[in-house]
């Protein structure tokens, strides 16, 4: 029992961060784990659909001996075996989140000695995930710095509540990570976003979110470009209602920030448009470099990078003191938290240098 790391999953955030990135790290440092208490404050706590996806296709990729991967189980130890890269696809049947399955086991599958395909249906625009575009708009030029390489492809958008999405990524393995520098925002240049709709719902909701996002761009920055394009979904590529927008930032020095809302019932196409232009906005004006929804996402691939990351974020996320949390109890690094001006909060991290052992 004394050879598994316990991690808490009520801690802080207490949803499916900790098991994620408990799972993650157990498969590429391999170390068995065990976590407790999983999704403690959630309403229903224990393992979900999408987190039982999650976990049973790190079970195939690794071969592991897992015990607790129930639906609900509150408890679940893991032991991972090796790492293996191939084609694997993964039907959730619900509108469970593609891109938190992609979270998990994308950083184990750059540690596999050849090329991996995921091929995964559920939902590529949900409420509490990442929207599949902001994994392909902003984690993707993110993630090129460490020196990872994917392609997504979405091959049909699904939305809340029946899902039906379906989404290929295809993952090129590295020997190691490298570490990266993004605290220098530069000088902000433009903003490119995409507002979409789907189904039967009408277009003057995307036309709404778009007028909206760029007349508060516009307002603060009238000499810079902001490029909001409208478009529909066809049905051949949505079959469900859906709507939702894309906003990305870039500045001189390569910096991608983003923030993506998807609609929900009763869709208010200005105030979606006004809350992701706002949120955007709070960024360019702090020189924030990492947003939000990217700030966790990056504490793994700090984790194990060669040589030392630093990144400037704002506020601390519950779900990036979680990720952080994890990293430190299953990798042993230490991360450093420094707190700078308008509500700028610089992390660093010296990785452990990973090795990928079957390249």
């Amino acid at each position: 029992m004394s050879c598994f790391v316990e991690i808490d999953g009520s801690y802080l955030e207490g949803g499916g961060q900790a098991l994620r990135n408990a799972l993650t790290l157990s498969v590429i440092l391999n170390r068995p784990v065990r976590v407790v208490k999983i999704r403690a404050n959630r309403p229903k706590p224990g393992l979900s659909h999408q987190h039982l996806h999650g976990v049973n296709l790190l079970r195939d990729i690794s071969n592991a001996e897992v015990n607790g991967n129930t639906l609900h189980s509150t408890e679940l130890t893991f032991t991972p075996r090796t790492i293996a890269g191939t084609m694997y696809k993964v039907d959730t049947r619900t509108a469970a989140s593609i891109t938190l399955i992609y979270q998990m086991v994308m950083p184990v599958l750059l540690f596999s000695g050849t090329s991996s395909r995921i091929d995964v249906t559920g939902g590529t625009n949900v409420s509490f995930a990442p929207q599949v575009e902001y994994m392909q708009q902003v984690l993707q030029p993110n993630l090129k710095r460490f020196g990872v390489s994917f392609d997504l492809k979405v091959l049909h958008h699904g939305f809340y509540p029946r899902g039906n999405g379906r989404c290929m990524l295809d993952l090129e393995p590295l020997r190691s990570l490298n570490a990266v520098q993004l605290n220098d925002f530069g000088q902000f240049r433009s903003v490119k976003g995409a507002a979409y709709y789907a189904g039967r719902l009408p277009k003057c909701i995307a036309f709404d979110m778009q007028h909206s996002a760029e007349r508060e761009i516009h307002r603060l920055w009238p000499d810079h470009e902001c490029n909001i394009q409208v478009f529909k979904h066809p049905p051949d590529r949505a079959r469900d209602n859906g709507a939702g927008i894309i906003l990305t930032a870039l500045t001189n020095t390569g910096c991608v920030v983003g923030a993506a809302t998807v609609g929900e019932k009763n869709i208010d196409g200005h105030l979606i448009g006004s809350n992701a232009s706002c949120e955007l906005a709070g960024y360019i004006k702090n020189e924030i470099c990492v947003d939000t929804h990217m700030q966790d996402q990056l504490i793994i691939y700090m984790a194990l990078a060669s040589g030392c990351s630093r990144i400037r974020a704002g506020a601390l996320t519950k779900h990036t003191r979680t990720a952080i949390y994890v990293a430190e109890q299953m990798a042993g690094v230490k991360f450093i938290i420094e707190y700078g001006n308008f509500g700028q909060t610089l992390i660093s991290c010296e990785g452990i240098g990973q090795r990928n052992a079957y390249m």
